[in-house]
């Protein structure tokens, strides 16, 4: 792979040996993909999630001098801080990684905004703009409906990327690796964002890695937080990396230009019938539950907003949670508009800063049954031996009031 001067003094050590760890990184990703070059990036985003692993890699780099180059966010870990202005506490040694990440995030100068959804509000790429994202559902977002163009990114390469300000030149980068590959006609109504996170969970087993363009949605106006809850389910059922919408995402004008004048390798039809046996099997089975999750992704203030809309003078059943997962930066607003005193008073939690896949609900929900809108959250937990009911966000908040279904 041809590297400028400058990228070639990087891998020397001439810039600090961070640099060069970092560097020798995208240099080997790049071979394996077969990059006959670098390219600048102006942006990234990191999802290291604060296990021993990630905190090892971080403090490598950043005790071999490192600093990132470019502005980069990063992911969520959890807030053990309000759990414990609520009475609740962990043991030192689940509380410790978030102090070590906290440090060395810091010191290699990521901003921490500690959020899932940082790509709508406080880290927004514009077309064509070449990134390095890591976290599942940040790289559809940001290749379909943003038009920005990124790899599907490890954390790892994520920020060998931003202490670089450089990634290799392949795959979703170029024209032609962008174009649609799967025709999906959609003739199911799509109501709110629970259904487009089953739609996405329908799709993302079809198309796998590949590049599904949408039809039927045109006269459609979806909101950001729906459009992340398909592209979220989209790479956690599938490994999609960017999407088409005919009419509405930048690169689909029509269908002619999103499937770059081809045929599709493959058509599918999408009915209500569809998207409703794939929830089913998807979920729990209904009965007596212990809590409610909110928020993975992370909750927009739109969808805080429906929340406390729906709860408003009413109040949660004793003996079950709520939990609202977001950013301190939305939790902040959420505050200021007097949504999380109603969320408060009916007995649920707003949670900045916080991830559904962690050990605090491990320790607190194992071998419990939750309901969430999420199957991202329900896939991720299940490995911590948490059950989820999947239903829509009004479903929820009912069957919270009632304590289950």
């Amino acid at each position: 792979m041809h590297l400028t001067g400058e990228e070639q003094k990087m891998l020397e050590g001439k810039f600090g040996q961070g640099v060069a760890e970092a560097m020798k990184i995208q240099v080997a990703i790049g071979e394996a993909f077969g990059a006959e070059r670098m390219v600048r990036i102006s942006r990234a985003h990191e999802a290291f999630g604060g296990g021993d692993s990630c905190i090892w890699f971080l403090e490598m780099l950043a005790n071999l001098g490192a600093c990132c180059q470019v502005p980069i966010t990063c992911n969520p870990i959890w807030d053990a801080d309000y759990f414990k202005s609520i009475g609740i506490s962990f043991s030192e040694e689940d509380v410790l990684p978030i102090a070590r990440t906290k440090a060395v995030r810091k010191k290699l100068g990521i901003i921490p905004n500690e959020c899932c959804i940082s790509w709508i509000q406080e880290n927004v790429p514009r077309v064509n703009e070449v990134i390095a994202f890591s976290e599942s559902s940040a790289t559809p977002y940001v290749n379909s409906v943003c038009g920005a163009r990124t790899h599907r990114e490890s954390a790892n390469s994520a920020l060998a990327a931003a202490i670089t300000g450089r990634v290799p030149l392949y795959g979703l980068l170029l024209d032609e690796n962008r174009k649609g590959e799967i025709l999906v006609k959609v003739e199911a109504t799509l109501r709110d964002d629970f259904d487009y996170h089953v739609l996405g969970m329908v799709i993302g087993k079809v198309a796998g890695a590949g590049i599904p363009v949408f039809t039927g949605m045109s006269s459609l106006h979806p909101f950001p937080y729906e459009l992340i809850s398909l592209g979220a389910e989209l790479a956690t059922t599938g490994a999609v990396p960017m999407y088409h919408i005919v009419g509405i995402t930048p690169e689909a004008p029509d269908l002619e230009t999103a499937l770059g004048g081809k045929k599709a390798k493959k058509e599918v039809v999408i009915t209500e019938a569809d998207l409703r046996k794939t929830q089913g099997s998807a979920s729990y089975k209904d009965g007596k539950i212990d809590f409610v999750m909110f928020g993975c992704p992370h909750y927009s203030l739109e969808q805080i907003q429906d929340v406390a809309r729906l709860l408003e003078g009413r109040r949660i059943k004793k003996g079950v949670d709520l939990w609202i997962l977001t950013s301190p930066y939305i939790k902040e607003i959420v505050r200021q508009m007097g949504y999380l005193e109603i969320i408060n008073k009916a007995g649920g939690h707003v949670i900045g800063g916080t991830c559904s896949d962690m050990i605090c609900w491990e320790r607190l929900y194992k071998g419990k049954v939750g309901i969430t809108d999420s199957y991202k959250a329900l896939y991720y937990t299940l490995h911590r031996g948490i059950n989820f009911i999947l239903k829509r966000r009004s479903e929820c908040i009912e069957v919270a009031l009632k304590g289950g279904c």
